[in-house]
């Protein structure tokens, strides 16, 4: 995630930049996520990590869509860049789903677990579509 200490000055800003954007899609992104997560608990009696699963599903559309024309200004090909977005949301939803369970089985609350797992999601997730999904075309 972080440039390389020896980067100009302007293009660590211009990461943090890049950083500060792909947070802010992540909120409206993990908004939709948590949105349907609560729904599938909450309404639907399911199982916290299938509705961990759903809605990182769910997150990883709305994300997809904005990380590409705000964050990255992506003007690659779509048939490129959405199926290894969607790769990397499907190993983000994987590790979400393993650390909203384990939480849950060590007798925490399925949100916490939910938390916790953004977190970590949001780091690996911006360093992998950064370098691979949206590798070329970005923008300061």
């Amino acid at each position: 995630m972080s440039p390389d200490a020896g980067a100009p000055a302007g293009a660590r800003r211009a990461e943090l930049a890049r950083f500060a954007r792909y947070a802010l899609v992540g909120v409206v992104a993990t908004a939709s996520h948590y949105g349907l997560l609560v729904a599938w608990v909450e309404l639907g009696h399911g199982a916290a990590w299938a509705g961990s699963g759903a809605g990182a599903l769910l997150g990883a559309q709305v994300a997809y869509a904005l990380n590409r024309q705000y964050t990255f200004a992506h003007r690659g090909a779509v048939a490129v860049s959405w199926p290894r977005f969607q790769l990397v949301a499907l190993l983000g939803a994987l590790l979400g789903m393993a650390i909203v369970g384990g939480v849950v089985r060590l007798g925490g609350h399925y949100l916490v677990g939910q938390v916790l797992a953004t977190g970590a999601v949001l780091l690996l997730g911006f360093a992998i579509n950064r370098r691979w999904t949206f590798a070329r075309a970005t923008r300061a």
